[in-house]
């Protein structure tokens, strides 16, 4: 697949060594526009940032071909969330969506969003890891690879860029961008300089929240164009309401491409829509190349698709969020975060979680807001509001981000709170990829061979091993025997609906269990991780009356079991005290595959000493014993969903 560059000024398009000359000729007789080019976000960004990622590869091959004839500068289909889900929600093998739909894109570059080092995880992986991760994608299909930093910690995009050249890719630097009391136009500049040297083929600034306002904007790609010698793209999201006005001032400044979505797919907290921002480009003077009738047809074929696929609380939400001004938070994280309160019916806590937002983030040097420090300074600030007493509980991935695992923070990190999360631990100041060792042999030999379909398998154990795991288990098992999937059985709406209630009819029981699969697995994002959700079901809101329950340490009582059959509450009764979950999850007894045990049946602990883990919203939270204790049994199997306050552990002191 050639890829082009693309520039705002028609002498970059006529003297484009990567444009076909046919092409040229076109640039050279077309002055009077010069040409804007437009990378289409629909299969990507936008239903990760409106449908909570919930689309199937069906449901883009069914368009693909019509999608791939449009015009577009590259088509965003791969990364982000979408790995992730297709195995966790889906039960679909990414590398396969990516095979078919370069069998048939065959027009188009194909682009996805790496995240440098933590490549699509919350974490940093192993070079070898990442390398061989870029070379299966370009083997594959991937064309264009966005790479960027959470951190805008350049240190974390270096690898990524060396193997993506090597490999054949085009590779696109970043700019994650938010405003803060460090965040400046030089300080920007001299990172887009780092990434330059480092052999970027074009820049992207990635306005993640949609916060980079029409006057910010010609100021910062004015004087990126200036300082650097790559092409200047733009990406945002509609959240605020401002990121259509904000492109053109973009373009005017001199940004030579731009992100859009079609118009189903597009607002609030997904990208500006694209007939929209090609009618105000050729307003002014500008051509984009697109095809009105196949963007048209690309934007039917959504509408009719959104019936089913759009979770139903999003249509309940206001268009525009001037809140995010405030607190920055990305549009992919919005649209889970809006998805799992509606389903737990718990709202009303999120006003004084985004007021808390801020001051998280500011104790924690202003990172800026994307997977994956969103969701770590997201998930910190719930707990903080929740338990009634800031970093009162910390998660894993805090004290890992504290100690300088993801990489330098922005600005340094309040440094009682540093004091406090670390317990001692000396923080890092080298690259944190640096101190891992290979993992690909090591990934290969934890999985049982007969799981293994394709070198990709081990890829996507290196990055998600507990959910890849799982995936394999079920791909493996007869059609007829597969559980059901996560994603059809939290699907309540459009053609669906009656047929999944005649289901929940025939089978209640099945139907429960698997409900309780679903609220835990979908992650719980905000109330649920603190084990706080409204109504009924497997944890319960604390009236007003009740004082809440901080989360931050096991709770110690000797309660009976709910057994499922009278008969057998005898057994099924925990002898002795129990140390229970304080939050809802999925419970694991070690850090991850291949790993010891945390803790044994029969060992003796000391008081902060980890027992187990529950994993939230994919970041995970070691249980540890409140006092000296003796484990006698474990009452929860590795990998089970579990509910707040549910035994895990019997006990002895």
């Amino acid at each position: 697949m050639e890829v082009l560059f693309f520039g705002p000024h028609q002498e970059l398009l006529e003297n484009d060594p990567f444009m076909k000359k046919s092409e040229q000729k076109k640039a050279a007789a077309a002055t009077a526009a010069p040409r804007i080019r437009i990378t289409d976000t629909t299969l990507r960004d936008a239903h990760q940032s409106l449908w909570a990622t919930r689309m199937r590869t069906d449901d883009i091959l069914a368009i693909a071909e019509v999608v791939d004839g449009a015009g577009y500068y590259s088509l965003e289909c791969w990364g982000g969330a979408t790995f992730d889900v297709c195995l966790r929600f889906l039960r679909e093998n990414p590398w396969e969506r990516l095979r078919q739909l370069k069998s048939v894109c065959k027009k188009t570059p194909l682009q996805m969003l790496l995240r440098g080092q933590n490549i699509l995880g919350y974490k940093n992986y192993p070079d070898d890891v990442l390398e061989r991760f870029v070379a299966l994608a370009c083997e594959n299909g991937m064309d264009i690879f966005r790479i960027f930093d959470a951190l805008n910690d350049t240190r974390n995009l270096e690898r990524a860029i060396q193997a993506v050249k090597k490999y054949g890719g085009h590779a696109q630097g970043t700019i994650c961008y938010t405003f803060s009391p460090v965040h400046t136009v030089d300080n920007f500049v001299a990172i887009a300089k780092e990434q330059v040297s480092m052999g970027i083929d074009t820049l992207c600034i990635k306005d993640m929240a949609g916060i980079l306002t029409p006057a910010a904007a010609t100021e910062l790609v004015g004087a990126l164009v200036k300082a650097v010698k790559v092409p200047v793209q733009l990406h945002s999201h509609m959240t605020s309401g401002m990121a259509a006005a904000m492109y053109l001032s973009a373009v005017k400044a001199g940004a030579g491409a731009i992100d859009t979505a079609v118009s189903t797919m597009s607002g609030f907290s997904s990208q500006p829509p694209t007939e929209i921002m090609v009618a105000i480009l050729e307003a002014e003077g500008y051509a984009t190349g697109l095809d009105p009738v196949r963007v048209a047809k690309v934007n039917a074929h959504f509408r009719n698709l959104k019936k089913v696929r759009q979770p139903s609380s999003s249509g309940a939400v206001e268009s525009v969020d001037a809140d995010v001004l405030r607190h920055h938070i990305p549009g992919g994280m919005i649209s889970n975060l809006r998805s799992q309160l509606q389903q737990q019916d718990a709202l009303d806590r999120l006003p004084e979680v985004l007021e808390e937002l801020p001051r998280t983030r500011a104790d924690m040097g202003y990172p800026p807001l994307v997977t994956p420090t969103s969701q770590i300074v997201g998930v910190q600030a719930v707990l903080n509001v929740l338990a009634g007493k800031r970093y009162e509980m910390v998660t894993q991935e805090t004290r890992d981000y504290v100690k300088g695992l993801y990489g330098r923070s922005p600005a340094p990190i309040d440094p009682k709170l540093a004091k406090k999360i670390l317990a001692g631990e000396k923080p890092v100041s080298c690259r944190p990829a640096d101190l891992l060792k290979p993992g690909l042999a090591d990934a290969a030999a934890q999985i049982d061979p007969k799981l293994i379909e394709k070198e990709e398998d081990i890829l996507s154990y290196c990055l998600f091993p507990e959910v890849a795991l799982g995936y394999f288990k079920w791909r493996a098992k007869p059609v007829d025997q597969r559980d059901a999937i996560p994603a059809d059985i939290e699907e309540g709406n459009g053609p669906k609906a009656e047929a999944q209630a005649q289901a929940e009819d025939a089978a209640p029981a099945a139907q429960a269990d698997a409900e309780t699969q679903r609220l835990a697995e979908i992650g719980r994002f905000v109330v649920s991780l603190a084990g706080l959700v409204q109504g009924t079901g497997p944890v319960a809101l604390p009236t007003a009356a009740a004082p809440v329950p901080p989360p931050s340490a096991p709770v110690v009582t000797a309660p009976a079991a709910k057994p499922t059959k009278p008969e057998k509450a005898a057994d099924a009764a925990p002898q002795g005290p129990t140390i229970n979950a304080p939050l809802s999850g999925t419970f694991y007894r070690s850090a991850g595959p291949g790993k010891p045990e945390l803790a044994k049946e029969g060992d003796s602990l000391k008081a902060g000493d980890p027992l187990c883990i529950v994993e939230a919203m994919k970041l995970f939270n070691q249980i540890k014993a409140d006092k000296p204790l003796k484990i006698v049994k474990f009452m929860v199997e590795h990998g089970a969903v579990v509910s707040k306050g549910q035994p895990l552990a019997v006990v002895s002191y």
